[in-house]
């Protein structure tokens, strides 16, 4: 058995989670999510706790249970507490500027700007021009939407200049050396 799928999900107080079928839906206080969940894993709600149960032995079943249980432990904490990821700009003239809540016009030393429209449910904070906050409550869409953005110019290694995540390591590399 799975030791992360086998643990209890703890429903706090203001969230809501209804299961019809093979679908669950949370709502909390920031918004609502809802999950397909695959065949032979089915979840059962006992008083305060989601249990999450599968049908077989089957490896596929098994391999995804614990997956499935910390999805739907991100769907509880996201309702209720969201998820955020910072990116820093790191080089001569690169930075962002916020055009509303949603988009985002990157400059990273390309001949043009760089527009970037967020998916519905992520959000976009630049208190800098350098840094940049991606909110939401889905950790997987705030995480694919910051990959994206890093994607765009993601840090090379010999000057390190790009987009990076915040405390992200990038291994420099020497260079060349020049004739003696």
């Amino acid at each position: 058995m799975s030791r992360v799928g086998k643990a209890e999900i703890v429903i706090p107080q203001g969230v809501d989670a209804t299961i019809s079928g093979a679908t669950i839906t949370v709502k909390g206080s920031k918004g609502s999510l809802v999950r397909v969940l695959p065949a032979g894993i089915s979840v059962k709600k006992v008083d305060a706790t989601l249990v999450v149960e599968r049908a077989t032995e089957n490896r596929a079943i098994r391999s995804s249970h614990g997956m499935i249980r910390a999805m739907i432990n991100n769907m509880v904490n996201g309702v209720t507490q969201g998820y955020e990821k910072e990116l820093e700009i790191i080089g001569v003239g690169y930075r962002a500027v916020a055009k509303g809540k949603d988009k985002l016009e990157l400059a990273l030393g390309f001949s043009h700007p760089v527009p970037y429209a967020a998916p519905q449910g992520v959000t976009f904070e630049v208190p800098q021009p350098t840094r940049i906050i991606v909110k939401g409550i889905d950790k997987e869409l705030v995480g694919q939407v910051a990959a994206e953005i890093r994607s765009f110019r993601s840090p090379e290694p010999y000057k390190g200049k790009g987009v990076r995540y915040v405390n992200e390591r990038v291994l420099r590399k020497a260079g060349k050396t020049g004739k003696k």
